[in-house]
């Protein structure tokens, strides 16, 4: 039961009465309306916790549209604008370098002009690219719009996983922060379906109209901003207590909860003399980390870059190069082949939304290190046949093998190390160095992205494709080891009780810190700072 508030004359609108205290007759009526309140009011929160969340992820489409389409539209710029395998790896690449630099600026304009209008602004440059690279006449105007999109794209890819972690509850925020991956992978299989649907028209005119597309959920962003509030704790930070509170009333079950939640940001965004006192500069903080800090650096910049440099950009964006090297002939049957990797790819991170907050973080993370380490080995072994089984068996047994192998990777990368690092790297660092610290991880992602996605076609002359994945292969198996050493669970706990688990300095490869160890941990927190 929900404690009651207490005025001057003992009681006030949010006390609760003994049972004893009420009239016997109605009590039963009265409990049941209340329960029936109680229950709609939650829905109603949900929704609204929900919908704020879904449009926060918008921004993820344009990444995962961009990633899409880029790999069947760069065939038809290939014949229309005669570009060299060099310029078509810059091309292909370069998004994912200059995002770092959206991502690092969004971390400092997050801070300064707020969550949702620093989305919004990422929105309108990635509108200006997206439209110079649809009337782009040459590579180097080409080049330009891509360069523009990319900063865009970092913006909204690192803000929106930081709002929605600030505006979640605990119990849902591994599904909530886990949207602008679903997000991605729509985007992903949207940009597959475009190729395929555009594919139809003259080579001047389809690959144009595939970029031109991705406009249309910037247009939507636009309109989220005016449904979204601002993120409570980002207006903790700015001193702006009454307007976080509104916001806390609209997401909290209770004038309770909200209290408690102002409580626990005001403690984490160091507004109490006593921890501002001792606050370093952010950046300071990251360069000359304190052992926590440090733990955290490793876990969330550290998934960030092994979800990258095992490959899965490279497999999205050359997959029809993939395919081809597999025996696939026509531009159609490739097309029509990466919307099958786009489409497991979608089915697969709804399964993973749905036990993220249930199974936790680590478990999945485990299945989806190990089945992707398998699914690349055995993509290297199906783009090897073509080469050393030639006539011991239909070409058709290696490009199946090949298909089935891509969409197992995809599938496995989408159950545990595509949401999850969205969500690791949103909710494992403190609410002084969330935002920076978000950014510096999406800069060790992106670097790994670019590198890989820049270098894949000129490796594999060297290695061959085949060769390339079993190199993916091995990285991947280091990640299982990553993951074992590095990660901790954090289902179920509040950003705080994360951040005091970081700080206790415990071993969490046998077992997790529990709730429990955490709640007392925050008590005693309390009681020195009260001290102090």
């Amino acid at each position: 039961m929900a404690e009651a508030g207490v005025a001057a004359n003992g009681r006030n609108k949010y006390t609760v009465l003994h049972r004893s205290d009420e009239p016997e007759l109605d009590a039963g009526s009265e409990g049941q309306r209340k329960s029936s309140a109680s229950e709609s009011e939650r829905r109603r929160i949900e929704r609204f916790v929900y919908t704020c969340a879904i449009f926060a992820s918008l921004n993820a489409i344009l990444l995962g549209y961009d990633v899409g389409v880029m790999s069947g539209a760069i065939i038809y710029i290939q014949k229309d604008l005669h570009i060299t395998e060099f310029q078509e790896e810059i091309l292909v690449g370069c998004l994912s370098v200059v995002s770092l630099l959206g991502s690092l600026s969004g971390g400092r304009t997050s801070d300064a002009i707020g969550r949702k209008w620093t989305m919004g602004l990422g929105a309108i440059v990635f509108q200006i690219g997206a439209a110079i690279m649809t009337f782009a006449p040459s590579f180097t105007v080409l080049m330009i719009g891509r360069l523009l999109a990319g900063v865009g794209i970092g913006f909204g890819a690192m803000v929106s996983a930081v709002y929605i972690a600030e505006i979640s509850p605990a119990a849902a925020r591994g599904t909530l922060t886990s949207l602008p991956e679903i997000c991605i992978n729509l985007g992903i299989l949207l940009g597959y379906v475009s190729n395929y649907a555009f594919s139809g028209f003259s080579e001047h005119i389809n690959w144009r109209i595939m970029l031109g597309v991705g406009i249309l959920p910037s247009v939507f962003i636009g309109f989220a901003l005016f449904v979204i509030p601002e993120s409570p704790r980002w207006l903790m930070m700015e001193k702006r207590v009454p307007e976080a509170r509104a916001v806390l009333l609209q997401i909290s079950e209770s004038e309770a909860e909200v209290e408690e939640r102002l409580a626990e940001i005001e403690e984490a965004a160091g507004l109490l003399k006593s921890m501002k006192s001792e606050e370093k500069a952010v950046w300071r903080e990251l360069l000359n980390p304190s052992p926590a800090v440090r733990r955290m650096l490793y876990a969330g910049c550290g998934i960030q870059m092994f979800q990258q440099i095992t490959g899965i950009d490279a497999t999205v964006y050359y997959s029809p190069a993939i395919f081809r090297d597999a025996g696939i002939k026509s531009d159609q049957e490739l097309l029509a082949a990466t919307v099958a990797v786009g489409f497991t790819k979608t089915v697969f991170i709804l399964v993973a939304i749905f036990l993220i907050d249930k199974v936790g973080r680590k478990p999945l993370l485990y299945v989806s290190t190990v089945g992707m380490t398998i699914c690349l080995f055995l993509l290297g072994i199906a783009l090897s046949l073509k080469k050393h089984a030639l006539g011991l068996m239909s070409p058709r047994v290696g490009i199946d093998l090949a298909i089935f192998a891509v969409c197992g990777n995809v599938a496995f990368f989408s159950i545990g190390m595509g949401p999850i690092c969205w969500v690791l790297s949103s909710e494992i660092f403190p609410l002084r160095l969330r935002a920076q610290a978000s950014a510096l991880g999406q800069v060790g992602g992106r670097v790994s992205s670019g590198l890989v996605s820049m270098s894949f076609l000129s490796m594999a002359r060297v290695i061959s494709v085949a060769g390339m994945f079993f190199v993916f292969a091995a990285i991947s198996t280091t990640s299982v080891l990553f993951v074992y050493f590095c990660v901790p669970e954090t289902k179920g706990k509040t950003l705080e009780q994360i951040e005091i688990m970081f700080e206790c300095g415990k071993e969490w490869r046998g077992g997790e810190i529990e709730l429990d160890d955490t709640q007392k941990l925050i008590q005693g927190d309390k009681k020195s700072l009260s001290l102090g």
